[in-house]
């Protein structure tokens, strides 16, 4: 049973990538090329994440702040 999901888990993980090949249009890439590309997206998501978590909170601070939502 355990098998079974796991299986199941792993074509539907296997669709989702190739989805994600297709759509942006990376299957014309060769797998070192495709490497690369991959590793700068995951690390300008990474920065953009870690700087809305460092950052946002400090704005959203001053937002509530200025239209005196938080005195």
């Amino acid at each position: 049973m355990a098998g079974m999901a796991l299986a199941r888990a792993w074509e539907q993980m296997s669709w989702l990538y190739y989805q994600y090949l297709l759509v942006t249009a990376l299957y014309m890439l060769e797998p070192w090329e495709r490497t690369v590309f991959n590793s700068m997206l995951v690390s300008v998501v990474g920065m953009a994440l870690y700087t809305g978590y460092v950052f946002m909170p400090q704005h959203i601070m001053a937002i509530l702040h200025y239209f005196e939502i938080v005195q």
